[in-house]
C-alpha cells in the first residue's frame, strides 16, 4: 500500500524548507453516521496543500499507525504525485475531498476515520487529521418520506378531480423488503477495483440521455433534484413523451376535450379483495402520482401546465359487451342487459371438444398460478403490497418457466387441442404476466389525466427542451477504453438519407442512458460490443403490436342512446375491432366527441397493421354503426386519427413482451454499468407496458449511475425521496 505525505516547500534566504504535514492538515465533516454492510461517502477539507499518496482507515480513536486500523476504505494519490492525473478534471489541485466507505459488517461504534499521507521518497505513514467518533448502527427506520394526503378539488365541468383524496408516498415507502435481483449499490460497489470505488465523480460530468420518452425525462428530472445539470436528451421523434400519445382531433386545445389517448390511458389505484371486500391499494403505480405532484411543484403550480388526476370510469353498463346476439334495432346489447337476460350471451363456441377437461385444466392451472378463488386475498395483496417481493416469488414459484399454454400441455399433460382452446399454443409469454396484470385490471378505482396524458410530459418542457436535441436519431456508440468516454453518433431526422451519412454528427459523454427500446437499439453499431447477455437482449426482446382508432363526432351522441354509454370500455364480436373505449371527462357536455373506436393488440393489431389506413378507418367506422346504430354515420366527421405502434419509426412495438426464460436471464444484466453505459425504459423494469414500469426504471438507472459514480448521498437522497425501497446503498 502506498501512502502520501505532503511537502509544503518554501524559500527562506534561497534554501528549501518542508514542512512536516500536521495532524490537522485534513479534516472530516461530521457528523457521520454508518450502518454496517452499507455504503457512505466521507468528506474531507484541507488545510494545507497535500501532495504524495493519500490513505483513508477506521479503527479505534486515537489510533496513530495505519496498521493498527479496523480496516482501510481505499488510498489514492493526490497533489502533484504524477499519478494523481486521474483527478485533474475532477478536483482542484487533483486533490479528492468525496471518497466512498464501504463500511465493513463486524465494525464496531465509536471508531475514528483517519488520514494517513506517504510522499515520494519517505516511506512514513504521516497521520494528517482524524474524524469525531462515529456511530455504526444499523438503520431501524424506514427510507421515504410520507408525503400528505391531499384533498382534491370539487368536481367541475370538466371532470377535475372528484375524488376525495389522494396517497402518494405514503403508500410506496412501505415497499421495504430488498428481496430479488434488484439492484443492490452496496453489492455492485463491492466488485468494483478498490481504487475506483473509492474516490467519488464530480457532478460536473457530461451525460447523454438518448432517448426523450418517461424513462428518459425521469432520469434528467432527478439528476436535475441532485445538482446534476451537464445532461442532454437526444431524441429521435419532434416531441418527447415517448409511447405518451394523446391525439387532439380536428385541430384543438387540450382544454375544449376533443381528444383520446392512442398510447398509455389509465392508472389503477385500488382492488377490491372479493373475499373480504377490503380495499388494497395498488402501491406501485402511485410513483406516476408523485412525478406529477413534483412536475407541479417544479412549475409553480401554474395553471397552464398543471398535471391534474380524473376519475377513468374502466367499466360502464351500457358500453358494448361481446356477444353474438343483437337487439332488435340491430345494435349490441350492453353489460347490465347481458347480466339481465342470459338469452343474450354469445352462443356456446361451436366444435368445443371436451368442456370437462378443459375446465379441469383451467382449475388446476388457476390453483398453480395463485389465480384461483381460494387464493385470490393472498394473491391480490401480495401484488399490490410490494410488486418486488411478488417478483421474487414468481421467480421461486416458476411462473417465468411456463406461458400458459406450455403449462397446461407439458405440465398438467394435455393434448393440443385441449391446450389451443384454453390458450393459444403460440403464447410464449411467462405466467408473471398473467398474475400483476389481472391484479392491474381488477382493479375497482382508477385514475388519468386531465386534458390528455401528454400534460404529463408537456410539463416536463419547461426544464428539458433546453437541453433536447429533437429529431436526432442515433445509428451508432463507440467507447474510449483510453478516455472512458462515449461517443454518440447521429444525423438529423429531417437531413437527406441518401446524402447525409446516419453518423454525420457526434456528441461525447462521460456516460450514457439508453431509454430506447431494444427494438430500435437493435439496429445501432456498437463498437466494441457490449457483453454477450445484453447484446441478446437487444437482439431479441421482443415487442408487441397494438393499433388504435381514434374517431371525431359532432356530438356526444352515444350518451344519448335510449341505453346512454357513460364512459367505460367494451369489447364485441366483430373480429379484429379490440376494446370500444368511451371518454371519462365531460360526461353528457355538449359539443363535438371522440371515440377510441378501436383498440387491438397482438396478431389483430398485425393484420390491421397490413391495411392501408382508409381501409382500417372505414372497416372501424363501419363497426361503430354495427354498435350504435345509424347516428353513428349521420354524426362522423370523417376525422380521425391511427396509430399503429409497429409502424412507429421511433418505437417498432407497443411494449415489451419477453418470451419464457428471459425476464429472468436478462433483468439482472441491465443493473450492470458497462461502458459507461445504463439501460433503462420499460424494457428493463419487473412489469411492462405500464408509465409506471419506465419511471421505475428510471429511478433505478439513476441511483445505479451515482453509485458508479461513488455519489452515495446523492443515490441516498434519491432512495429517500423517491420511496425506491427496492435499491439497496
Amino acid at each position: 500500500m502506498i501512502f502520501l505525505q505532503l511537502v509544503a516547500i518554501h524559500t527562506f534566504l534561497g534554501v528549501a524548507v518542508y514542512a512536516t504535514p500536521s495532524k490537522q492538515s485534513v479534516r472530516f465533516s461530521s457528523p457521520i453516521i454508518a450502518e454496517p454492510g452499507g455504503a457512505h461517502n466521507v468528506h474531507i477539507t484541507y488545510t494545507a496543500p497535500l501532495d504524495g499518496n493519500l490513505t483513508i482507515a477506521y479503527g479505534s480513536c486515537g489510533f496513530q499507525e495505519l496498521g493498527k486500523s479496523h480496516h482501510i476504505l481505499g488510498s489514492t494519490h493526490i497533489g502533484s504525485h504524477p499519478l494523481a492525473k486521474r483527478h485533474e478534471n475532477s478536483y482542484e489541485d487533483r486533490r479528492p475531498t468525496r471518497f466512498v466507505w464501504l463500511v465493513k459488517d463486524e465494525a464496531v461504534t465509536g471508531g475514528c476515520i483517519s488520514a494517513y499521507l506517504t510522499s515520494e521518497g519517505n516511506a512514513e505513514q504521516v497521520l494528517v487529521g482524524s474524524s469525531k467518533p462515529i456511530d455504526v448502527k444499523k438503520r431501524l427506520e424506514k427510507r421515504g418520506r410520507t408525503r400528505p394526503h391531499k384533498t382534491a378539488a370539487k368536481s367541475t365541468a370538466s371532470g377535475k378531480a372528484n375524488f376525495k383524496t389522494r396517497a402518494y408516498g405514503a403508500e410506496f415507502a412501505d415497499i421495504t423488503d430488498s428481496l430479488g435481483p434488484w439492484f443492490d449499490g452496496v453489492e455492485y460497489l463491492s466488485q468494483k477495483e478498490p481504487d475506483d470505488v473509492f474516490v467519488a465523480h464530480v457532478k460536473e460530468k457530461r451525460i447523454g440521455i438518448v432517448g426523450g420518452g418517461m424513462s428518459g425525462l425521469m432520469t434528467a428530472f432527478l439528476l436535475d433534484s441532485i445538482g446534476m445539470h451537464n445532461w442532454e436528451i437526444l431524441e429521435a421523434s419532434t416531441r418527447i413523451g415517448g409511447r405518451i400519445h394523446t391525439s387532439y382531433l380536428n385541430g384543438t386545445r387540450p382544454d375544449q376535450y376533443q381528444y383520446q389517448e392512442m398510447g398509455p390511458m389509465r392508472f389503477p389505484v385500488s382492488v377490491k379483495d372479493p373475499n373480504s371486500n377490503e380495499t388494497l391499494p395498488i402501491k406501485d403505480h402511485q410513483l406516476v402520482f408523485q412525478l406529477a405532484d413534483a412536475v407541479n411543484e417544479r412549475n409553480g403550480n401554474k395553471s397552464d401546465l398543471m398535471i391534474n388526476f380524473i376519475k377513468w370510469i374502466q367499466m360502464s353498463p351500457n358500453a358494448p359487451v361481446d356477444t353474438d346476439k343483437r337487439r332488435p334495432d340491430g345494435t349490441i346489447p350492453g353489460m347490465a342487459e347481458v347480466l339481465a337476460n342470459s338469452s343474450l350471451a354469445t352462443t356456446a363456441e361451436v366444435g368445443v371438444v371436451n368442456e370437462t377437461a378443459i375446465d379441469v385444466a383451467t382449475a388446476a392451472f388457476n390453483k398453480w398460478a395463485g389465480l384461483d378463488k381460494g387464493s385470490t386475498s393472498e394473491y391480490f395483496k401480495s401484488y399490490t403490497e410490494n410488486i418486488f417481493k411478488a417478483h421474487k416469488m414468481a421467480v421461486e414459484n416458476g411462473l417465468f418457466d411456463w406461458s400458459e399454454s406450455q403449462y397446461i400441455r407439458h405440465v398438467l399433460n394435455n393434448d393440443l387441442n385441449i391446450t389451443d382452446q384454453i390458450d393459444s399454443t403460440g403464447d410464449d409469454a411467462p405466467v408473471w404476466g398473467n398474475t400483476y396484470e389481472g391484479v392491474y385490471f381488477s382493479a375497482s378505482d382508477w385514475r388519468t389525466i386531465d386534458k390528455g396524458l401528454s400534460s404529463l410530459w408537456r410539463g416536463m418542457e419547461p426544464f428539458t427542451l433546453n437541453r433536447t436535441k429533437l429529431n436526432t436519431r442515433v445509428s451508432a456508440l463507440s467507447y474510449d477504453n483510453t478516455t472512458s468516454k462515449m461517443t454518440v453518433k447521429y444525423r438529423n431526422t429531417t437531413a437527406d438519407p441518401f446524402t447525409t451519412a446516419p453518423d454525420a454528427e457526434s456528441s461525447i459523454y462521460d456516460y450514457v442512458f439508453v431509454a430506447v427500446p431494444f427494438s430500435i437499439v437493435r439496429a445501432w453499431r456498437m463498437n466494441p460490443p457490449f457483453s454477450s447477455l445484453i447484446s441478446r437482449a437487444i437482439d431479441s426482446f421482443d415487442y408487441d403490436p397494438s393499433c388504435k382508432i381514434a374517431l371525431h363526432y359532432k356530438t356526444r351522441f352515444w350518451e344519448h342512446l335510449p341505453y346512454p354509454i357513460l364512459g367505460g370500455c367494451g369489447a364485441t364480436d366483430i373480429p379484429l375491432l379490440g376494446s370500444v373505449c368511451y371518454p371519462s371527462y365531460t360526461l353528457n357536455a355538449t359539443g363535438p366527441g371522440v371515440l377510441l373506436a378501436s383498440y387491438a393488440e397482438g396478431t389483430d393489431a398485425r393484420t390491421f397493421t397490413s391495411m392501408s389506413e382508409s381501409d382500417h378507418v372505414s372497416y372501424v367506422q363501419r363497426a361503430m354503426v354495427e354498435i350504435h346504430g345509424p347516428i353513428a354515420a349521420k354524426e362522423f366527421t370523417g376525422v380521425y386519427d391511427r396509430v399503429c405502434w409497429d409502424q412507429s419509426s421511433f418505437q417498432a412495438g407497443a411494449w415489451a413482451s419477453p418470451s419464457v426464460g428471459q425476464q429472468e436471464l436478462y433483468l439482472p444484466a441491465y443493473f450492470q454499468t458497462e461502458m459507461g453505459t445504463v439501460f433503462i425504459g420499460e424494457h428493463t423494469s419487473y412489469t411492462h407496458a405500464w408509465i409506471w414500469s419506465a419511471l421505475e426504471s428510471g429511478v433505478r438507472g439513476t441511483v445505479q449511475l451515482l453509485v458508479e459514480m461513488g455519489l452515495v448521498d446523492e443515490a441516498k437522497d434519491i432512495l429517500d425521496t423517491w420511496m425506491a425501497r427496492w435499491i439497496s446503498v
